[in-house]
């Protein structure tokens, strides 16, 4: 167990480790009072070590460890990526690449929507994790003993769970299931904020064009507030009142004071002080510069059809034994049963083939949902 606290001692490690064909890496980190998470233990492991790094030391330069991130050669192995991916690219500006996803491939194998890694690791290796040091203040220092053997013991599982799940996509042929998968957790798009896309984060009400541009100015400002004051973006405002501002475009402060989810007092500081000048500048924008409101058209029978997809979404997760959950959403099948060419992922790649193919045929009457010896099964119909 080895706690890696100079850059002399990491730039060691990690020219061991990218000797190897895959390393899997885990990380510790704080984001409840900043905008950007703040990386406070990085942990790896390779077939025959496991270190943990304390990214907090003073005298470490995590530069070695980025390198690594992003050497070709190494397949870099998480459990629920994102997260993980979003600190490096925050840090060093790139996406570790290759990257296998424990938690997307056993999704793809069965094991469930979201699947946690101690649930994994359990169906897997029959070991049960403590978890007891996972909500430690990791920004702490010295770091306990407890937790050193937390963060490794996370990294040195991880190992054999990656290995079945390898095996398991080999031998069921859906390496390049999860490949697709991979290119869209590497892609950065996913993680590259534009102040002015902020609004498409959100889950608003809003139905006029007026209403549109007033979302996607507050949206914008509290992104740019977020940002440069490094706070989470509900410490500017939460979502409801960002959706409030959209929709009642408060252009004083009296008229901003009347809102019920506004915070007490939230009217006399400085970004209340500006929000009547933002909504204005939402209001003044031109309605043809404006992205198209998407809704839904009215399908007749549409929520049946949708209830019929979601019988076959089921049924096909079952047959195939994948989570449905990554073959399609309620999203998904609400568009498909509103658009036949609906730009969803259910109706591309290894998805059509198993499912959007057949949710087509269904929709246009050339398969049928019967009950079989009380199994529901599909009946193609001439």
């Amino acid at each position: 167990m080895d706690l890696i606290t100079t850059t002399k001692e990491l730039a060691e490690a990690c020219e061991r480790i990218q000797k190897h064909p895959f390393v899997t890496v885990d990380t510790e980190f704080l984001r409840e009072s900043t905008y950007y998470p703040q990386l406070c233990v990085a942990q790896l492991a390779t077939t025959d070590e496991a270190v943990v790094v304390d990214a907090l030391a003073p005298d470490i330069d995590l530069k070695p460890f980025f390198d690594l991130m992003g050497n070709e050669s190494v397949v870099k192995v998480f459990h629920a990526a994102r997260q993980d991916i979003e600190i490096v690219w925050h840090r060093a500006n790139l996406i570790p690449h290759p990257v296998f996803d424990t938690q997307i491939a056993a999704m793809v194998l069965g094991h469930g929507d979201s699947v946690s890694y101690d649930q994994l690791v359990q169906r897997i290796t029959g070991d049960t994790l403590d978890k007891s040091s996972r909500f430690t203040d990791w920004t702490r220092r010295p770091l306990t003993k407890a937790q050193i053997e937390y963060a490794i013991s996370d990294v040195t599982h991880l190992r054999d769970v990656y290995r079945k799940l390898r095996s398991d996509l080999e031998k069921r042929g859906r390496t390049e299931w999860l490949s697709e998968e991979m290119d869209v957790l590497t892609s950065p798009e996913t993680y590259r904020m534009d102040p002015d896309n902020a609004w498409q984060r959100l889950r608003s009400r809003v139905r006029k064009p007026k209403e549109l541009a007033v979302l996607m100015e507050v949206a914008a400002w509290r992104e740019r507030e977020a940002k440069a004051r490094d706070i989470p973006r509900g410490r500017v405002l939460k979502d409801d009142l960002v959706a409030d501002i959209a929709i009642q475009a408060p252009t004083t402060i009296e008229r901003l004071s009347t809102l019920r989810s506004l915070p007490k007092g939230f009217e006399r500081s400085r970004w209340g002080a500006e929000i009547p000048e933002v909504v204005k500048r939402g209001l003044e924008r031109d309605p043809k510069t404006l992205p198209t409101i998407e809704r839904a058209k009215p399908v007749p029978n549409g929520s049946a059809t949708v209830e019929l997809l979601k019988v076959l979404l089921r049924m096909t997760a079952e047959k195939h034994a994948v989570a449905a959950k990554v073959i399609a959403t309620v999203d998904d099948l609400e568009r498909i049963a509103a658009d036949d060419r609906a730009d969803v992922p259910a109706l591309k790649g290894w998805r059509r083939e198993l499912f959007g193919e057949k949710a087509l045929a269904l929709k246009s009457g050339k398969l049928a949902l019967a009950i079989e010896k009380g199994r529901v099964t599909t009946l193609e119909r001439g």
